[in-house]
Formats: structure tokens, C-alpha cells, sequence
């Protein structure tokens, strides 16, 4: 690991450290804190002696996602005990549980927008963001995003910037401001190279969309005859404490559709290595884009499928395509 994550690492173990010594004084039972107080210990002994992160039983690195998530990790995945694999196995089921209740319905009918959604983890959990919340007044926000990295690590954060973004919508910001705040928040509770490229989008009746591109694959923007990418205007979210977020406003007239998808798509590879590309997603959303959404979505997993042709999954896939049907 880097010297910087490592100084990240250290901060919080001696952290954790110091909260362990004071429950340790308050508690009637305190052989299990003594025995997380030995972890830290041993944890701290590996990171001065230099062997942290490396497996204790084959001195190979152990996985970057599961040191991130747990810094007290001694042995890879290949070499945990019987009883550590059934716990993760678990762990990993109960994750995907939840991270399947914080996706929204499918096939929505939201005022005169239609939405549709597809996500694809490539493992048990996904560290792809999708998004839809409702508003009194009509109005919806839409978000698609992709935290960087995989597996568990970057499913918990996927989780933590839902409930950040969600807490803020209620809050009736600017969609900038609202942005601004997030990526602050974000920023100031990850590590240093955790951060989301995410497009943001609210939808005022009847017909204007305020959206923003954080670094994000552009979305494609489906008229009667024209096919529009709409490329980033802002940094992903997280990168920077401080940070603006420019957003642009369009204008739906019935049967225009906006087409959102995460890079599991966009840099998807072929058998040969060729990769998918914005512009086979443009001509293929463009081809399609007669279809209602949900079968619009379909086409395009179909498409992706028959591109791929049986080559391996290796990241998270998700789009949304979204109408205005009245």
C-alpha cells in the first residue's frame, strides 16, 4: 500500500485504539476488547514492520477492497478458515440484501417521464450508484454513478453517498449547491483515492431537466433526429473538498429520451479486446430509440451481451433510460 494510505490506516487504528482502552475501562466482560486491542496491536506491528497487507500464510498481497473495508485482515481470501469464509459468505449475501433495498422500482411512470433501470453487479455487490427520488411537488431527481474501485469497499461507499445524496435532496437545494455539499461530505469521510463520477439530474414539470455530468460516461440525449453526448462539465464527486458542480438545462418535448449508463458498459471488451465505446452506445440508444424504455433498456443489454460474445464480466454494469411519454 501507499505511504499515504498507510498514514490513513495508522490514523485510524490508532484511533480505534484509543477507543477500545476507554470501554475497556467501563466494561464487566473485557476479554473481547482485549482480544481487539491485540488485533489493533498486531495490526500496528505490520504496518512499522512493513509486511502490512500481505497475507500471513503466503506473503502475497490480501485483496486492496478487504484491507480497505477491514485494516485488521491477515490472511487472503484463498486462506481464511473454514469458519471466516462461511462469516464473509454471509456478510457478502447480507450486503447484496441491502444493496438491493436501496434500489428504486423499475419500470416507473414518474408525471410525464417514464424511467427504466438495469444493474449488473459483477459481484455479489456493486459499487455502481442508481438512483430515483420523487418530490411533492412533482418534480424527481435522477442519479447514475460509479464509485471508484470494486467490491465490498466500493459497495459501502456506493451505500454511503446514497444516504448522503438522498438526506440532501429533502433539504430543496440548488442542484449545484446540493452537489457541492455531497462532494464535500464525501471527500472529508473517505480515503484520499475514493471518489464517484455520478450523472445528477432533476426533472420540473412539464418538460426541463437541470442536470450535471461529475466526470461521469456521457449520457445520450435522444431527439427525433438528433443523438447528443452529453459530455462532463464537473470533477467526480469527493475528489476535491471544494469544488463546484455546473449544471445545464434541456428541454424535453414528448418522446425524447435520455439514455445514462456507467463505464461497465462503455469500456466493456470483446474476446478481441475491442471495447464498446460511446459510439456504438449512441448509435445503438439512437437505432432503438422508438422503444418504449424498459425495451430500450433490453436492446441495449442484449447488444451488450452479443458484443461481449462470452468474454468475461470484470465491472459493474448499470443504465437507466428515461422518456417524457406525454
Amino acid at each position: 500500500m501507499g505511504s499515504m494510505i498507510e498514514d490513513v490506516v495508522r490514523a485510524q487504528l490508532l484511533d480505534r485504539r484509543q477507543r477500545l482502552g476507554e470501554v475497556l475501562g467501563r466494561t464487566h466482560d473485557p476479554g473481547h476488547i482485549e482480544n481487539l486491542l491485540k488485533e489493533v496491536d498486531a495490526a500496528l506491528a505490520r504496518l512499522s514492520g512493513g509486511t502490512f497487507g500481505m497475507c500471513q500464510t503466503c506473503r502475497e498481497p490480501i485483496e486492496r477492497e478487504r484491507l480497505l473495508a477491514d485494516p485488521l485482515a491477515c490472511f487472503c481470501l484463498d486462506h481464511l478458515s473454514p469458519s471466516q469464509q462461511r462469516a464473509l459468505e454471509q456478510d457478502m449475501e447480507l450486503a447484496a440484501l441491502i444493496q438491493n433495498s436501496l434500489l428504486p422500482g423499475r419500470n416507473l411512470l414518474l408525471g410525464d417521464f417514464q424511467v427504466s433501470y438495469y444493474y449488473e453487479a459483477a459481484g455479489p455487490v456493486s459499487g455502481d450508484y442508481c438512483d430515483l427520488v420523487s418530490m411533492p411537488d412533482g418534480s424527481f431527481y435522477f442519479m447514475l454513478g460509479d464509485i471508484a474501485g470494486k467490491g465490498i469497499a466500493a459497495s459501502m461507499l456506493m451505500s454511503n453517498l446514497h444516504a448522503v445524496l438522498r438526506a440532501l435532496v429533502s433539504v430543496h437545494q440548488p442542484l449545484d449547491q446540493l452537489l457541492g455539499r455531497a462532494s464535500r461530505l464525501f471527500c472529508e469521510s473517505t480515503l484520499p483515492m475514493h471518489f464517484a463520477t455520478l450523472v445528477c439530474g432533476k426533472v420540473t414539470p412539464p418538460d426541463e431537466v437541470e442536470l450535471c455530468n461529475a466526470g461521469h460516461v456521457p449520457p445520450i440525449l435522444l431527439r427525433a433526429k438528433e443523438v447528443t453526448a452529453i459530455q462532463p462539465t464537473a470533477l467526480p464527486i469527493g475528489m476535491f473538498c471544494n469544488q463546484e458542480f455546473p449544471t445545464q438545462r434541456l428541454f424535453l418535448e414528448k418522446n425524447d429520451s435520455l439514455v445514462l449508463a456507467t463505464d461497465g458498459l462503455s469500456e466493456a471488451r470483446s474476446k478481441s479486446g475491442a471495447e464498446y465505446g460511446i459510439e456504438r452506445l449512441a448509435r445503438q440508444a439512437a437505432g432503438n430509440h422508438r422503444l418504449p424504455p424498459q425495451a430500450l433498456v433490453d436492446a441495449l443489454v442484449e447488444d451488450l451481451r452479443a458484443f461481449r460474445g462470452g468474454a468475461p464480466t470484470d465491472d459493474d454494469v448499470s443504465i437507466m433510460a428515461m422518456r417524457r411519454v406525454s
